[in-house]
């Protein structure tokens, strides 16, 4: 067995221990966000992507032992396993080189080669491969046999060069240095299929164009791969051919004579036919698992900053599906985010109807006791803006654009017909609105990442990988905000850590039979919330305005029991302790260290005295669009305005100016210093001040620059 905790702790450079601690936690069933959250001391502080990546290279490892394993007993049951091989396979570290190994021994199917051994010329193979100086035609005449379709001296020898072939193209050696090549050297060329240069006119840049495979861009490369698919584009990667010739000269080419010369041919002709395809389907598959793993990282990193948007908080809300023909449906939501009222009104051409739109709008205001208006920012989005903005209320109501990226997705989805069985999409599409304004975190979690919008090529990438990624973003989201029981669905419940779909729904029937939880020890009254449950999701469900206030905060009732030492020794009450500073103050942390608890959970602990149920997300503030602009025939070079980060890419970051298309800030345009990745610099949903440095309004496209 393969020591995979000590290849791991080398490849992250962090001890064997914390990895050996790691896999243990992960093999007794605790989760990632539990394990960086309430295993620190075992881990040495290792934090979630750490913990997730420990996870995904011991899978890795796994699966590699699997085919290791598979391919020796292959070996074995053909009678040709040596101990030198074996051992070469218990030692090769890559999939690659346990396939290069296996490759002479593997299955054939009818080829060239095994056909020139069934017609007896692997003996000439062999005299021509030993190179020594022999009348070659002479030789290969000894081989001539009409009944095995051996009819001439050069059917001789081209059966032997095709043994060769295949000979080379299985050598471990020979594969491994133009691998190497094709790594390092191997150049991309794609070209527009003829004929269908108007039709693929969106792949243009790439109808003639190159570029070294190592050093293509994620988001350029995913583009020729899909431009391929598409059937507009082919592609080839492949390095200068001299040089791959000459790598295999220099293992292969032993002498100078005629032997020696049937040899390059074989050579050549291996690299062609046998050798160069397959190392460029493996380039292809290592370029593309490179881009797919850029990409997912921006994906990732992008729902998780839009995931961890400032919630409004508890707001009665009134929403606003805007539309022109069909009107703009309007939801009241009340501070739990539950439908209270429904109905459409007219403000827009073609009907026109303001002084009633108006009128319905001040009594739905006045009637539901509304706080905020969220606004949905498709379709009619500003004019609808506008439109509220020109009302004069009695009180303070502000008024927010919310992005409603995947609001159809979900109004069409199982889970918001379950919600909203008596009503249409559009209202349901209204409610999402609303509530994203509210918390985008609890909302957000009902829609497929996919849907959201934040994604670069995440059609083409490995969907598993994508999923995988962006189901461990929204798990550590979650659990890092932390979930109010009483109020959360049975969506945002599951991904609470140790909970998932079972448990989420038992929940909620618990509640809806019994009324809200009083403790956290309620927890245990729910069906199958057993002990490795409660463990694992104890700490991230809170309750509000708990009788103990540690139930709603992310102390661990695994820890309760310390902090009522610490207020036993001050003679004080839990409530005291959070409340007075100067009381916790007087806690030495030293005194309370034991070998389940260290410093690490100690200080944690004090961190949630002081602020309890903290949520790590930024304090909300209202943004506004420039009010002179609405339509991309407004915009003028030159112009400085206001804009929402909408997404971030490898190339650069869109964003939203209120004119119904985003615009691209190039990577280049993103700060005055070169910058490597634009998340460096700005964040999804960050509120910037962007120049118009080129508007197409033919192609819809913005060109902007942050250099303001």
């Amino acid at each position: 067995m393969t020591n995979y905790s000590a290849i791991i702790a080398s490849e992250l450079k962090i001890t064997k221990q914390q990895v050996d601690n790691t896999l243990y936690l992960l093999q007794n069933g605790a989760t990632v966000p539990f394990i960086a959250r309430y295993r620190k001391e075992a881990t040495g502080n290792l934090d979630e992507v750490q913990i997730a990546a420990i996870r995904d290279r011991h899978n890795q490892l796994t699966e590699l032992d699997k085919r290791r394993n598979t391919v020796i007993e292959s070996i074995r049951e053909q009678e040709k396993l040596t101990p030198e091989l074996e051992k070469q396979l218990t030692e090769a570290s890559t999939l690659s080189e346990i396939e290069d190994i296996y490759l002479p021994f593997r299955p054939k199917r009818k080829t060239r080669a095994t056909v020139a051994v069934s017609r007896g010329l692997e003996p000439l193979a062999k005299i021509l491969m030993s190179q020594n100086l022999i009348d070659v035609v002479k030789k290969g005449g000894e081989f001539i046999n009409p009944e095995l379709g051996v009819l001439t001296s050069e059917d001789a020898l081209q059966g032997a060069r095709d043994i060769i072939a295949e000979w080379v193209n299985e050598n471990k050696t020979a594969r491994t240095r133009i691998r190497f090549l094709f790594e390092k050297e191997g150049i991309i060329y794609a070209k527009v299929v003829k004929g269908k240069e108007t039709e693929g006119i969106k792949y243009r840049d790439y109808f003639d164009w190159k570029e070294a495979v190592s050093k293509v861009p994620s988001h350029r490369l995913l583009a020729m791969y899909r431009g391929e698919n598409e059937s507009f584009l082919r592609l080839k990667i492949e390095p200068v051919e001299e040089k791959a010739f000459e790598i295999l000269y220099n293992i292969f080419i032993k002498a100078f004579n005629d032997a020696s010369a049937q040899v390059k041919l074989a050579v050549r002709d291996s690299y062609k036919r046998l050798l160069a395809p397959s190392m460029e389907t493996e380039i292809r598959e290592i370029a593309k698992l490179r881009a797919d793993k850029e990409a997912i990282k921006v994906f990732a990193e992008n729902l998780k900053q839009l995931l961890l948007s400032p919630p409004l908080g508890q707001k009665n809300v009134l929403a606003i599906d805007p539309g022109f023909r069909t009107g703009c449906k309007l939801v009241c939501l009340d501070k739990q985010g539950n439908l209270l009222h429904n109905e459409t009104i007219y403000p827009h051409p073609p009907e026109s109807k303001v002084k009633e739109a108006i009128n319905k709008i001040e009594f739905l205001v006045d009637a539901y006791k509304i706080e905020a208006i969220a606004i949905g920012n498709g379709t009619a989005g500003r004019e609808t803006e506008s439109f509220i903005k020109r009302i004069h209320f009695h009180k303070d109501i502000i008024a927010v654009m919310v992005n409603e990226s995947g609001a159809s997705v979900y109004s069409a989805s199982t889970i918001a017909r379950a919600e909203f069985p008596d009503y249409d999409v559009t209202v349901r599409g209204s409610v999402s609105i609303g509530r994203r304004l509210m918390d985008p975190l609890a909302e957000l979690v009902k829609i497929d990442p996919k849907a959201i919008g934040v994604g670069q090529y995440q059609h083409d990438v490995d969907q598993k990988a994508l999923q995988t990624s962006l189901n461990d973003i929204v798990i550590n989201c979650v659990n890092a905000v932390g979930v109010e029981v009483n109020t959360a669905s049975k969506e945002l419940l599951n991904y609470v850590s140790g909970v998932g779909d079972s448990l989420a729904k038992n929940i909620i029937e618990y509640r809806k039979k019994n009324g809200p939880f009083q403790s956290r020890e309620d927890f245990r009254k729910v069906p199958r919330f057993g002990e490795k449950a409660f463990e694992q999701a104890a700490g991230f469900l809170k309750i509000h305005q708990a009788k103990n206030p540690l139930d709603s905060s992310a102390v661990h009732p695994e820890s309760y029991h310390i902090v009522e030492k610490m207020a036993l020794n001050l003679s004080v009450g839990i409530y005291d302790l959070i409340a007075r500073q100067e009381l916790r103050e007087k806690i030495n942390l030293n005194e309370y260290i034991t070998p389940e608890a260290g410093l690490p959970t100690l200080t944690d602990i004090m961190q949630e005295l002081t602020r309890p149920g903290r949520d790590p997300r930024s304090k909300f503030d209202i943004f506004e669009f420039d009010k002179s602009i609405h339509r991309m025939e407004d915009l003028v070079q030159g112009m400085i305005v206001p804009g929402i980060v909408t997404n971030i890419t490898a190339f650069g970051a869109f964003v939203d100016i209120g004119v119904h298309q985003d615009g691209l800030v190039h990577i280049s345009q993103l700060a005055d210093r070169y910058v490597k990745d634009p998340n460096e610099i700005v964040k999804v949903n960050q509120k910037v001040m962007v120049k118009i440095l080129e508007i197409d309004i033919q192609r819809k496209r913005i060109q902007l620059s942050m250099k303001v």
